[in-house]
């Protein structure tokens, strides 16, 4: 359950008019429980039986690489800090999607101690931000609606104009690396099964969203026609790549906030 004062800020979100397009959230299942012996950065733990625990759907500020963050670490200590001050020395309970096991051998959870909700709380302070994938898609929608409050004030990471949200007429500034970008969907065109969402007139060089067929089927079970987002403002988020112009490649509707016009 999400505690009472996560659920009045993602109620005040609602003003920022960003809804997520997914028609169902997926069922998390118990996970179990452990004692945190040590807080390995801004979204792991390792517990006192051994278990690596990552926080599910999250990310955290990493350390500084050359290529990325040449001014110092860009909130890594803060983060880590802030979890170890959450939940470090006490009892932590996880509830999973499923498969919960990653491949580096960690549990990957959303992680509660007693009421409150850790994910949550890193979200609230600004120190995370929701980065889903198609295996971890539960309590998506509330994190998108803290973050979204989180971002309007300026805290934490979003003070820094390394985070922000890119237009997407700028999204060939910032590949190769997770980013937030959103603007107004000029096309939406099915090919060969696979769906795209074009931003631009030049589809070789401007911002594209795609779809493969088979995460096409995922929309279309709940219920969502990718072929009507032609004219809508969006917000996406993933990994931003070049192909064609820059491209994020969508793999489940969380992925995708709808705007106000």
């Amino acid at each position: 359950m999400v505690p009472a004062s996560h659920l009045a800020i993602a109620l005040a979100a609602l003003l920022l008019a960003a809804t997520a397009v997914h028609a169902a959230e997926p069922r998390l299942i118990d996970g179990g429980s452990g004692v945190v012996r040590e807080v390995l950065d801004g979204r792991t733990l390792l517990l006192d039986d051994g278990r690596v625990v990552r926080l599910a759907a999250v990310g955290a500020p990493a350390a500084p690489t050359p290529e990325l963050f040449r001014s110092g670490p860009p909130f890594a200590d803060t983060a880590k800090a802030a979890l170890a001050s959450l939940v470090l020395g006490r009892t932590v309970h996880m509830r999973v999607s499923s498969p919960a096991i990653d491949r580096y051998g960690r549990l990957v959870a959303q992680v509660f101690d007693q009421e409150r909700w850790i994910q949550g709380e890193l979200v609230r302070m600004g120190l995370a931000r929701v980065e889903s994938t198609a295996e971890n898609r539960g309590m998506i929608v509330a994190m998108q609606e803290i973050e979204d409050v989180a971002r309007v004030a300026r805290l934490g990471i979003w003070a820094d104009g390394r985070y922000e949200v890119r237009a997407a007429e700028n999204a060939d500034r910032f590949l190769n690396r997770f980013e937030i970008v959103e603007g107004k969907v000029l096309a939406a065109e099915q090919v060969g099964g696979r769906i795209y969402l074009n931003f631009g007139p030049d589809w070789r060089n401007d911002f594209t969203v795609s779809v493969a067929p088979t995460d096409v089927r995922t929309f279309v079970r709940e219920g969502i026609d990718l072929l009507k987002m032609a004219g809508k403002r969006i917000r996406v988020r993933g990994w931003l790549r070049s192909y064609n112009g820059p491209v994020i490649d969508v793999t489940h509707p969380e992925q995708i906030q709808l705007l106000a016009p």
